[in-house]
């Protein structure tokens, strides 16, 4: 295949990669808006079994009319790039958000099923092996009947402050893979949040409207609760993990020996030596799986294992979220698609 890379900034790099040692891709094509960078990816992956060119920009890229194409450019741009590849029949990968909005996340999804392209999102937890397995034993039956969720993810350090503005905010941009995650794993809905926020650290997040620390309650549509908490602010590492509580085990993702947390009980394991430090150490694998899996998809071999329609229920979530921390008032999901212009419901049957 020859596939088409747009954007090649620190995830991008990383799929660059991946993707040009993909024994089913014989020609990489690679585009960014940073002038040189792309050119850049090219000379380090010169080595790498596919041939790697740099074009100039997003134009040259489609008139390469590459195979199939992944996203990994600013937010900001996703869906109209997506757009851009459902008018020319190109299946397309993204890095999560379509977009920072619903209505702009349905433009574009409303531009994949005019033409019929495959779509696949960026939500790489569902390629890990900790998800997987706890998705399976939930399923089997074999924790029970599950009462309780507990997600969380913590940032070992800030982003930069010019990034915040941007971002969405600590709900669309970083628990919302916590979100996607439980709809996954557990294959039922959420119906109701009820959220908060804080900031204790640097102001540029305040600044921002944004938070640097939130939690959040959700209400599955089988009375199942979750609650989820998010930071920006965890020296000791990056933390992801998701506990499932049910009426006969418990199960714990996450909860490995480079798992960044210290027990206070006598006689404990002492802290990792080395533990994880960002999303690409402790999500590689990840990475690189469902890379494996859009190339299969774009070959029509298999369906999207994770749709446009998933990231609009995930982003549904956050802009719960969002409304619940403004007004301090728990905030029904059916409520908020009655304030919406267009009807996500319809995008998501």
């Amino acid at each position: 295949m020859r596939v088409g890379l747009l954007g090649t900034g620190r995830i991008g790099s990383f799929h660059a990669r991946t993707l040009a040692r993909h024994p089913d891709v014989t020609h990489l094509l690679v585009s960014d808006a940073v002038p040189g960078r792309a050119e850049e990816t090219a000379r380090t992956l010169v080595h790498e079994t596919a041939a790697v060119t740099a074009l100039t920009g997003v134009d040259e890229m489609f008139a390469a009319a590459p195979d199939a194409m992944v996203i990994a450019t600013a937010t900001d741009s996703h869906a109209d790039l997506i757009a851009r590849c459902a008018r020319a029949g190109l299946p397309a990968y993204c890095e999560k958000p379509i977009a920072l909005d619903v209505a702009g996340t349905l433009r574009a999804l409303a531009e994949v099923r005019e033409h019929g392209t495959a779509l696949q999102l960026g939500f790489q937890r569902r390629f890990d092996g900790g998800y997987v397995a706890a998705r399976e034993a939930l399923r089997s039956g074999r924790l029970g009947f599950v009462h309780t969720i507990r997600t969380t993810t913590s940032d070992a350090a800030p982003p930069p402050a010019a990034y915040v503005p941007t971002s969405g905010g600590l709900y669309r941009d970083c628990m919302v893979h916590d979100f996607d995650a439980i709809r996954w794993v557990t294959g039922r809905e959420v119906v109701r949040v009820h959220a908060v926020g804080s900031n204790l650290g640097e102001p540029f997040f305040a600044e921002a409207g944004d938070v640097d620390s939130a939690a959040a309650v959700l209400t599955l549509d089988n009375g199942t609760l979750a609650t989820c908490t998010a930071t920006r602010y965890h020296q000791a590492g990056y933390d992801v993990r998701m506990e499932l509580a049910g009426s006969r085990d418990q199960l714990v993702v996450g909860l490995g020996p480079r798992a960044p947390m210290t027990s206070a009980e006598p006689d404990s394991a002492a802290p990792p030596e080395a533990p994880w430090r960002d999303f690409l150490a402790r999500f590689r694998s990840a990475y690189i799986a469902e890379l494996d899996a859009f190339l299969l998809v774009a070959r029509g071999r298999r369906a999207s294992p994770c749709t446009g329609e998933d990231a609009l229920a995930a982003l549904l979530i956050a802009e719960a979220c969002e409304l619940s921390r403004a007004t301090g008032s728990p905030v029904d999901i059916a409520e908020l698609l009655k304030d919406t212009a267009a009807d996500p419901m319809e995008a998501l049957r």
